[in-house]
């Protein structure tokens, strides 16, 4: 019986051991209550995050997020360019008939065929770079995120601007592959001289290819189907604060470069070397689609300060001197 009745005697209450185990118990809730408050709420580090001190008030950011993820992902590194980075196809060509250039150099084991704007991209950073110059890089018509990622590995700020939902999927992808979302900001819209929406024409199989002109956008692949769509139209203005410095603006919209450098005055007036490096395409059959000139984008840029531009291949470079 004495045996029982020690089994059967409740414990104290303040005993060292069940002291022992109350203050290991809170220890290990504090911890866990410490590690989730200060866990990151985007469980994607990298990719879903995105931080700028610019404040979008009027215009929302495209949320990568809230995206569907578009399915096959092709993605690789792209070749000799001076600062490494990915980026992701949206035009896989006719499968398996003809494909995508870079999708035979991917069953090949080789990267990406450089895009040239990459190229130019870095060069000019490079030198504002060694000049110790900070600021944005603004790239309208981003496609896929050739010239903004190419910004983006070496630091720099950027601002895209792209309507075509597949290509907007795709910048998304090398968000996350450059672990760049702190230095990238897109844009759902196209860049214009007037806030609204617009007929758009996607080209299907050529996104890189879509334009406001049907005709624009078939010009050299009549046999692609297109799509009419309504995009938002943003001005630059509207969006980039005078207070920012824009170290370059790069446009590329396949004919509709005149109202996106009109919806840019505020921008490209600001004096000498405040004014961005200002690229842009430069194909009279396109602007003639898109019923414009090059004699009408050169006479603005005159009107807004910018005297000194040299032709590179079908991109206009254009600089304003101090």
């Amino acid at each position: 019986m004495a045996n029982a009745w020690k089994r059967d005697k409740p414990p104290r209450v303040l005993s060292p051991k069940f002291l022992f185990l109350l203050l290991s118990t809170t220890l290990l809730l504090i911890f866990f209550f410490l590690f989730l408050t200060s866990r990151p709420s985007n469980p994607m580090p990298g990719l879903l995050t995105v931080s700028s001190h610019l404040s979008f008030q009027a215009f929302s950011p495209f949320d990568c997020i809230k995206s569907p993820q578009a399915h096959p992902v092709i993605a690789s590194t792209v070749e000799g360019v001076r600062y490494p980075f990915l980026y992701s196809l949206s035009d896989f060509g006719t499968l398996p008939d003809k494909p995508h250039k870079n999708i035979v150099r991917v069953l090949k084991g080789k990267p990406f065929r450089k895009p040239d704007i990459s190229v130019t991209i870095q060069e000019i950073l490079e030198k504002r770079k060694s000049e110790g110059r900070d600021g944005y890089v603004v790239d309208v018509g981003a496609n896929v995120g050739m010239a903004s990622f190419a910004a983006a590995v070496m630091g720099f700020r950027v601002l895209a601007f792209e309507p075509v939902f597949e290509n907007l999927q795709k910048i998304c992808e090398g968000i996350y592959f450059n672990r760049v979302a702190e230095l990238v900001t897109v844009f759902e819209s196209a860049a214009s001289d007037r806030l609204g929406n617009i007929t758009f024409h996607k080209l299907v199989g050529r996104l890189d290819n879509s334009a406001v002109s049907a005709s624009g956008a078939k010009m050299a692949f009549k046999s692609n189907e297109e799509i009419a769509l309504q995009v938002r139209t943003i001005p630059l203005d509207e969006v980039i604060p005078e207070s920012e410095q824009v170290l370059l603006l790069k446009i590329d919209v396949q004919g509709w470069e005149y109202h996106v450098l009109k919806g840019a005055s505020k921008l490209l007036s600001r004096k000498g070397s405040e004014a961005p490096y200002l690229i842009y395409e430069e194909d009279e059959r396109l602007l003639k689609a898109s019923n414009s000139s090059a004699k009408e984008i050169r006479d603005f840029l005159r009107s807004v300060g910018y005297h000194d531009c040299t032709q590179h291949g079908t991109d206009a470079h254009c600089t304003k001197k101090d």
